[in-house]
């Protein structure tokens, strides 16, 4: 289901909890809020969508990616981006890294390890940071 995009930066601002199995339904709202918002969006995190949970969902070079519980584990080659948002008026600099091994788990909730490098790494860690509570 297309879900409203979220705007009060107060619940933006919380940490997410960690997701469950049970939360299979939201990352697919995510996925199909994504699709819906596809012109000018590339990656959703839960609490866009109004759930605070640690789910993300991105388009990994043409196809969407769903990670529940994302960290960073290991990241190379800091950089300045500027990034803007949905959940977000303008655009605001962020820091991020060119290269980033992520720890997730999929959606049968197995653990999992991928590195990713450029765009898609930026996608990944603007998601994180949504998150871990922290507006770009």
């Amino acid at each position: 289901m297309v879900r409203e995009i979220m705007r009060d930066e107060a619940f933006l601002a919380q940490k997410a909890e960690p997701a469950k199995l049970e939360d299979g339904p939201t990352a697919q709202d995510l996925l199909d809020t994504l699709s819906a918002y596809r012109d000018s969006c590339v990656g959703m995190a839960a609490n866009m969508i109004g759930v605070n949970k640690r789910i993300i969902v991105f388009d990994c070079e043409g196809t969407d990616m769903v990670m529940f519980n994302p960290e960073i584990v290991k990241k190379s080659g800091p950089y300045e981006a500027e990034e803007g948002c949905l959940s977000l008026t303008g655009t605001r600099k962020a820091r991020r890294w060119q290269s980033i091994k992520v720890q997730y788990q999929n959606e049968q909730f197995q653990t999992r390890f991928k590195t990713f490098t450029g765009w898609t790494a930026q996608i990944i860690q603007h998601e994180i940071d949504h998150c871990e509570g922290i507006l770009i």
